[in-house]
């Protein structure tokens, strides 16, 4: 059996398709919907396995050892993934002390353990963007999120788990299945009915001198890319520790406007809107996957390239059509 927390969010729903199409439905899949009419349950629409928990339930069973199914691997990507939310009380809860409970388990009880963590841990990127053990300690996150994510990180390698389960930070991540996800969502889905309508996208302007408007740069991977990272390492129980998850080329967020408009065949048509308070002072203007020790552990695939994911996820756009 295979275990998937955050099975209803974006990547957590991608994962069980592509778990699906392999032709695996042993899956528990785990979330929480906060009403009966959570978007986030279109995402779990058509998916086959052989039971949901509600995340609530699926931990006082862990706790109390009373999940009693024979499990080989569990993906835990059930997260608050908000980087603007300031509740410090919830991320600790939610995102570092749930998941310590969830590795727990795993490493008493011999499942292989593969959690989501995230670029954010990086920060400004003035460590760099190194996976390498030595470098995570030194990592100052911007925000909330990325704080409990370096934290559990942190809590792996004081434990020494890292050669028992694998950690992935996740870099930009975006795709079909966020629809759900608000201002959370990838700028692609946020600005294409705009694009599509009135031939328009707006993106922040900057406020380094370093970067002009629009040529911030972010490493982008599309979720597809993503689950093939995470279905290869599941395959690979020797290889563990803690992987950046990205494409290891920056591009900026001029580029990535100039991909959406040319996939929906559109002239370019960029406004540079000023950036919330909030953010600015958390922002980060560059990040780029080291993606050496993925590639040294023995994936090889070529990841997508911007062009061709913008394009593919504007098919899945144009009528919400979910993975």
């Amino acid at each position: 059996m295979i275990v998937v927390t955050g099975a209803a969010g974006f990547i957590g729903s991608c994962l069980v398709s592509k778990l699906n199409e392999m032709g695996i439905s042993d899956l528990i899949v785990v979330d929480h919907y906060d009403h009966e009419s959570d978007p986030k349950k279109m995402n779990l629409v058509g998916k086959k396995y052989v039971r949901y928990f509600d995340k609530a339930e699926y931990l006082k069973l862990l706790r109390r050892d009373g999940f009693d199914f024979d499990v080989s691997c569990i993906f835990h990507m059930g997260a608050c993934s908000s980087t603007t939310l300031q509740d410090a009380e919830y991320f600790e809860k939610n995102n570092f002390e749930y998941s310590c409970e969830v590795a727990k388990w795993a490493i008493k009880y011999k499942a292989r353990l593969i959690y989501a963590s995230s670029a954010a841990t990086y920060g400004d990127g003035d460590q760099g963007y190194s996976d390498d053990e030595d470098n995570i300690s030194k990592l100052k996150p911007l925000n909330l999120y990325g704080l409990s994510k370096q934290k559990f990180d942190l809590w792996v390698l004081k434990n020494q788990y890292q050669s028992q389960v694998v950690g992935l930070k996740f870099f930009n991540v975006f795709g079909p299945n966020e629809y759900h996800k608000d201002d959370m969502r990838s700028v692609v889905a946020k600005a294409y009915e705009g694009v599509v309508s009135e031939g328009k996208m707006k993106l922040f302007k900057s406020y380094n001198n370093e970067y002009k408007d629009g040529e911030q740069k972010r490493d982008f991977i599309y979720v597809k890319d993503v689950v093939d990272v995470m279905i290869f390492l599941m395959q690979r129980p020797e290889v563990n520790g803690i992987f950046n998850v990205g494409t290891a080329k920056a591009c900026t967020w001029n580029q990535l406007a100039q991909a959406l408009f040319l996939a929906v065949n559109k002239n370019p048509h960029i406004e540079y809107i000023e950036m919330p308070e909030i953010l600015r002072s958390r922002y980060q203007y560059f990040t780029q996957a080291d993606m050496h020790k993925l590639r040294a552990a023995g994936y090889t695939k070529p990841f997508t390239s911007i062009e061709e994911s913008v394009a593919d996820y504007c098919r899945y756009l144009k009528n919400r059509i979910y993975i």
